[in-house]
């Protein structure tokens, strides 16, 4: 008796409006349950995917390797790029940036609030916060957001919205 090869599956995430390659890669692998060298390996990138939850896109991910990781997550490849910075805008690594009214709205990190030229949420006509406004602990990279709060004193990102000044 011949016992048919056994095929693997992921669960599928889909991308939100704006959302950061390093959000999305998060929250592929904790519903997957894949640590970030799982990822990389099924996608035969090997330790780019942890590189890239952290904003390091230098040298910028080429068009095979986004073909690569789109065949694992089963997102095309042109909308995995959607979630990197446009070729030319220059992005922060450091600190975490986060428009809470935004994230109140819909729960992910946008790529914009990480650009250099990002002075603020252009929605709110806020400005944006890099650290807890209650314990003053500095945002993790959003791969590791898991419940939309602070990782020291647990304050949920919606009650920061207060604390975001008018720009």
């Amino acid at each position: 008796m011949e016992v048919p090869k056994i095929q693997p599956w992921l669960f599928q995430i889909e991308p939100l409006d704006g959302e950061s390659l390093s959000h999305f890669l998060g929250r592929f692998r904790r519903a997957n349950d894949l640590t970030s060298t799982g990822l990389g390996k099924a996608a035969g990138l090997g330790g780019a995917i942890a590189r890239w939850e952290k904003f390091r896109f230098n040298p910028p991910p080429s068009r095979q390797q986004l073909q690569g990781l789109a065949k694992v997550v089963g997102v095309d490849a042109d909308r995995l790029g959607q979630m990197l910075p446009p070729a030319g805008v220059g992005i922060k690594m450091e600190p975490i940036r986060l428009c809470t009214a935004c994230y109140s709205q819909s729960p992910c990190h946008k790529i914009q609030w990480q650009f250099k030229v990002t002075q603020g949420c252009v929605s709110h006509k806020l400005t944006l916060l890099s650290e807890c406004p209650n314990c003053g602990a500095r945002f993790k990279v959003p791969a590791l957001w898991v419940d939309g709060w602070c990782q020291r004193c647990f304050m949920n990102f919606v009650e920061m919205t207060k604390y975001q000044k008018a720009m």
